[in-house]
Parts: C-alpha cells; structure tokens; sequence
C-alpha cells in the first residue's frame, strides 16, 4: 500500500525536493563560491557555512514544532489533545523563542564582524602588486602602475601574492568582481576605493560585472589568468617588448559605448586614472591619497577626506 504522503498532493513535493537537495549541495567544481582558490574568498566562504548552519538551525526548530503542532492537535477523532481556551502563554517559550535567535544572531555577527574588519586592509608584511582597474562602457582596463603596462579584458596575477586593485569607472557605476578569489566591490567615476585579492593556485578564472550596465552588460567579462611569480614576470617583460603603446587616441576609443576584445599594451598615459583615492590604506588605517612617480607608488593619509 501506498504511503499518504506519495499520495496526490503531496507526492508533487518529492521531485522539488529532490532537486532542491542536489541544487544546494554545491559539489560541483562550477559552484566557484563554494571552491575559492584564494585566503579572502576562503575566510568569505567560512562565514557563508557559519550563516547556512545558523539558519539551518532555525528552519529546523520550526519545522519540527510546525509539524508536531499539526499532527498533536489536529481536530480529528482519537486525538486526546488537551483543549484549554483560556491558555495565554509560556513565560519559557516567550523567552526561549528571543533568547534563541539572539543567540545565533550573536554568534554569526562576531566572526563576521572580526573577518570584515581583517580583510579591509592587506596583511602586515606582504608587499602587493598594485593594478588600477578602470571599467568602461562595457570592457575593462587593467593598468600595472609598477610595471608600467595596462591590458584590456585580461588579466594576469602572481601566485601566492596580494593583488591590490584600485578601482574607479570612466562610465556609470559599476561593480567588479572575481567570485573564485572573492567578493566584489564597487567602481565609481572620480572616486578611487580599494579591494584585495590573492590567488593561491595558477589557473584561469573569471571576472565579471556585478551589475547591470546596458546593452553590453552581458559581454562586460574578463579572464583572469594567475601564474607563478616567475612567469608573470615573464608575461610584463614579453609585453612590453612586443605589444604597442596606449595613445590618447587609444583610449578614446575605449571609452566609446561598445564591446570590445582583448588586448595589450606596453605603456599607457598617465593622465587615464585619478591620483585620489578614497578607500582604506594599506594597513586599514583611514583614507589614503595616491602619490605616483615612474618609479614608485607613495600611500599618504589624506588630511581632509
């Protein structure tokens, strides 16, 4: 004989389940939130399995009183349910039910509190390579103030090393983000905010905007490509020996209103990113003003942010 629950309506329930089940098990390697390759990612996805389990608790609890109350005190013959109309309340369920998520409340905000605050600035004592990312209408340019080339809708990382972008827009407001190495952050035109990443295995992986834009939105991606130390010491030598310069004239022609391929560069104008920034510093303490030569990047504490 066939269960009730098999049967009609219930019996619709099984197969949304079911896939509902194998939706969120996430064991898939495309799940690229769920397999980070970098420390900020990593730590990100920590706090992501500290809430699932939190709210998993939750759901439980009140699946489980849901299901006992209809089946305790359903109005139906046999049930010795007790019937007591004048009942109020519990003063210990009152408190159970605000103590209870209160307490897992607190228990997520302190690690995400303490994780926040850690991945705003870069850690003490690791030098970062510097990349200035401008996003256009619809493609994105990378620029490497310390190596003195810029590429467009590719990008090439070291290994096992911090990667500071310095992110502004030369359109409107868009977000960028490289969801295998962690999370996104936002570009504005005339402001300057930083995010931090760091890749700890070579391979490719990709970029995107995290908001829409336009028509181009849909092609406003990039590939990310980390390679080791050597060999993206390798990629800047090659580049700057092969590929042609960026112009003026160059970049107009970026900022028009289109989609665009790849493509490299050997140098590019200085004028093509704002030497003010707004964003935390290195080491997380206040804003910061970008000082730039042909040798070097100075971080100095803006006195009137």
């Amino acid at each position: 004989m066939r269960p009730a629950f098999f049967k009609r309506p219930y019996r619709k329930l099984v197969p949304l389940a079911l896939a509902a089940g194998l939706l969120s098990t996430g064991c898939g390697q495309q799940y690229v939130l769920l397999h980070p390759v970098g420390p900020v990612g990593q730590q990100e996805l920590h706090l992501m399995e500290l809430a699932a389990i939190a709210m998993g608790i939750v759901i439980l609890v009140v699946f489980t009183l849901y299901f006992y109350a209809i089946i305790r005190f359903r109005d139906k013959p046999g049930n010795t349910a007790p019937y007591r109309p004048d009942w109020h309340g519990s003063k210990w369920l009152e408190i159970l039910w605000w103590v209870l998520p209160a307490v897992l409340l607190t228990v997520i905000a302190i690690p995400t509190v303490k994780t926040t605050y850690a991945l705003d600035h870069v850690p003490k004592g690791k030098d970062p390579i510097v990349i200035d990312v401008t996003s256009l209408t619809w493609k994105w340019l990378f620029e490497y103030p310390g190596q003195h080339v810029a590429a467009v809708n590719q990008l090439v990382i070291p290994t096992g090393k911090p990667v500071l972008f310095e992110l502004t827009a030369d359109s409107p407001m868009n977000t960028f983000w490289i969801p295998a190495l962690g999370g996104m952050e936002y570009t504005m035109p005339n402001r300057v905010l930083p995010l931090w990443l760091q890749a700890n295995k070579p391979g490719t992986y990709i970029g995107l905007s995290g908001q829409y834009s336009g028509t181009g939105f849909a092609k406003m991606f990039f590939h990310v490509k980390a390679v080791s130390p050597a060999a993206f010491n390798a990629w800047v030598a090659k580049t700057r020996k092969t590929a042609s310069p960026m112009t003026m004239a160059v970049y107009d022609q970026l900022l028009k209103h289109n989609t665009t391929g790849q493509a490299l560069y050997s140098s590019y104008p200085k004028d093509t990113f704002p030497t003010v920034a707004n964003g935390f510093t290195l080491t997380g303490s206040g804003m910061y003003m970008v000082m730039r030569d042909k040798n070097d990047i100075t971080y100095m504490p803006m006195q009137n942010p």
